[in-house]
């Protein structure tokens, strides 16, 4: 077991296959402890439950499903039950938040689930905890009135990630103090304990090196940055974005092993490969390439040696492609003019969740690229995460919850 699903394990009473937090349990993409995929048996619909707006996925702990959406002026935030999607409790707060170019106006962060916690991060930038078992509001901090977070082009979309008793953002935000480009909240009170960079917000979320835990990776809008956990002391900062203003830090960091973390983003930004020593404390480039894996907002997922993703922009139609993570060199590139999607790895299989609604199941094959399945399991123009969970996907629309298991 790797240093994060142990801290959840202590706390939170992880069972194996649940999945707390955005991107899994070691927030690589990766579901673990999972029956493996075998053939091509279509999918089987469990439940589904109808929801407000919102493009933020479910997480699943200890028998129950976690979701964040919009009704209204209020941001709901519920408790289910895995197995059927029964009600067990539901919490609201008021929002105003309004996106700047007419698209959904519901929260875009998966929650976190820690320490009998459920942490949410909305679009209007009110972070919160509630109880795990009940639903009652612990805390709740402000990133605009304490930290002036800027809006930006869609609101805030960082997904808590939270280690060490702190809950780690990226607010882009400042006060009297000075930046706040990414933060720190005790998970206990709430309490900012740290502030660090004068980098703005982008829509990524941090990840933990797993062979150096004390380090956290953050994509801010300027690039890549790596932090202390304990204090927020600036490890590395290595510029990393598009020259225009007009595009999207988007994808989480992705660990590669030996200490490796993998970067993309479209908007002639590409892909890049950086290596971090932990006996010297330094963070060393690669290499760095335009148009090998240039990814919109999906963060791609890594199996032996190779990342397999979406390369290209969303309006214009994406490529499935498979690349070397040594040298970035592209192995395969398959489906032209997907829409887009997102990706979980379940053992040697990857389950795309593509914007037009369907299910893929494909091969982790770095020498070709082969299809399985293809199932339609929601409707289409949908951009939020699916989790992965006892042999069940749990995926959203602009809708709805629907659950399907995966034989």
């Amino acid at each position: 077991m790797r240093p994060i699903l142990l801290l959840f394990c202590a706390f939170t009473s992880l069972q194996a296959g649940d999945w707390p937090q955005f991107l899994g349990p070691q927030r690589n993409c990766t579901a673990t402890d999972e029956a493996a995929i075998v053939g091509s048996t279509e999918p089987e619909m469990v439940w589904k439950r109808m929801l407000g707006t919102g493009h933020a996925g479910a997480v699943v702990c200890n028998n129950r499903v976690i979701v964040t959406h919009r009704q209204g002026t209020e941001i709901i935030t519920e408790a289910l039950t895995a197995a059927e999607g029964k009600p067990l409790w539901k919490h609201a707060y008021p929002t105003a938040y309004h996106d700047s170019f007419g698209f959904d106006n519901g929260p875009r962060a998966v929650p976190c689930i820690a320490a009998g916690k459920v942490i949410t991060h909305g679009p209007e930038g009110m972070v919160q905890a509630l109880d795990f078992e009940t639903g009652k509001e612990l805390w709740s901090y402000d990133t605009v009135a304490e930290l002036e977070s800027p809006q930006g082009y869609f609101g805030r979309a960082c997904s808590p990630l939270v280690t060490e008793g702190k809950v780690l953002l990226n607010v882009g935000g400042k006060n009297t103090k000075g930046g706040a480009g990414i933060i720190a909240l005790d998970l206990a009170t709430g309490k900012l304990l740290w502030q660090a960079t004068d980098d703005e917000a982008g829509y990524s979320s941090p990840v933990l090196l797993p062979e150096d835990p004390g380090v956290s990776a953050f994509f801010t809008r300027r690039g890549v940055l790596l932090a202390q956990t304990s204090d927020g002391k600036v490890l590395a900062d290595d510029f990393f974005r598009a020259n225009i203003d007009a595009s999207v830090n988007a994808a989480a960091p992705v660990p590669c092993g030996d200490g490796r973390l993998f970067f993309t983003a479209a908007y002639d930004v590409g892909a890049g490969l950086w290596q971090w020593n932990k006996e010297d404390r330094k963070l060393t480039n690669l290499w760095k390439k335009s148009d090998t894996l240039d990814s919109h907002y999906t963060t791609p997922v890594y199996h032996a040696g190779h990342v397999y993703g979406l390369h290209g922009r969303q309006e214009t139609g994406m490529t499935l492609r498979c690349i070397s993570v040594a040298d970035g060199k592209v192995a395969w590139e398959a489906s032209d003019h997907l829409p887009g999607g997102t990706l979980i790895l379940v053992g040697d299989k990857i389950l795309l969740h593509s914007e037009a609604g369907e299910l893929w199941i494909f091969t982790a094959d770095p020498k070709k690229f082969n299809l399985l399945q293809r199932t339609q399991i929601t409707r289409a123009g949908h951009r939020s995460h699916a989790a992965f969970s006892h042999g069940l996907l749990y995926a959203r629309d602009a809708e709805k919850l629907v659950v399907v298991k995966v034989k």
